[in-house]
């Protein structure tokens, strides 16, 4: 294993693309702050690792995310990159949604990453050097059915990252996005899915349509390589598409009338 003095922060690293960054990081030689909101929840090994330290933060508790700041800083003296990657999805038809929910969804998804965004900068700032890549989504660019609030938290990150790029840049501090498609994680236990019977059995298919998806789809490990990619070849893309789900998706977006993309879209979700 080779060795490195560069250090990550990992937030929501309990399961799915978290944990799997924070061991291929880990496994290559790097000190990994591997943060989560239960510790104690985290698989075993990544306790036994010497260069990774496993550390409570809430993203909605600004106290929370500055002790382990404090504490990553303590153990080992630098920050490299910043992985803001703690999310979940709320599903259901809009109308169906209570205003508690869509708020909920906007403060982990949005307002956590800025809160861990801002905790960190000063940090990279004084170091005039830093890289901060945050997990966004096919669904920040693309809005599916039945994810019109996630969607919108993801097109959110989105322009905020793009917009802290250019604010950032005058202290050698990167921004960019990993955006993957599905990933076969257990992301998808934790979509909160809020029925609509008015909408029923459209939303019904199109949640198992979508469920169904996840079988095909990428594995964590995969969306780590990317990220470990963007994290040590440089460059200066801002986006940087995980798998080839996104890619083909962006490709007919791209190709593709409104209307025709559309009505894709609809169908393969179950749509008519």
């Amino acid at each position: 294993m080779a060795t490195s003095n560069q250090t990550i922060l990992i937030t929501g690293a309990s399961t799915g693309i978290g944990l799997a960054t924070a061991r291929y990081f880990a496994q290559r030689g790097w000190q990994v702050v591997a943060t989560m909101r239960t510790p104690n929840k985290a698989p075993a090994d990544l306790h036994t690792l010497a260069n990774v330290l496993v550390l409570p933060l809430d993203v909605l508790d600004v106290a929370s995310i500055a002790a382990a700041v404090a504490a990553a800083l303590h153990a080992f003296g630098r920050l490299d990159v910043l992985f803001n990657n703690a999310g979940y999805a709320l599903a259901g038809a809009f109308e169906a949604l209570s205003p508690v929910q869509v708020q909920q969804q906007f403060n982990t998804n949005v307002y956590g990453v800025m809160n861990v965004t801002r905790a960190v900068l000063p940090h990279f700032r004084e170091r005039k050097q830093g890289l901060i890549l945050t997990t966004t989504s096919v669904g920040g660019h693309i809005a599916f059915p039945l994810y019109s609030v996630y969607n919108a938290t993801k097109f959110a990150l989105e322009g905020f990252m793009e917009g802290l790029q250019y604010e950032v840049k005058q202290f050698n501090i990167q921004v960019r996005t990993i955006v993957p498609g599905t990933v076969r994680t257990d992301f998808t236990v934790a979509i909160q899915y809020v029925p609509a019977p008015a909408y029923d059995p459209y939303a019904q298919r199109v949640h198992e349509q979508t469920l169904a998806s996840y079988a095909h789809a990428a594995t964590p490990e995969s969306v780590a390589r990317v990220v470990f990619a963007a994290a040590t070849r440089g460059g200066t893309s801002a986006r940087v598409l995980a798998g080839s789900q996104p890619k083909l998706v962006y490709l007919l977006r791209w190709l593709l009338p409104h209307r025709v993309f559309a009505g894709l879209l609809n169908r393969t979700n179950g749509g008519k």
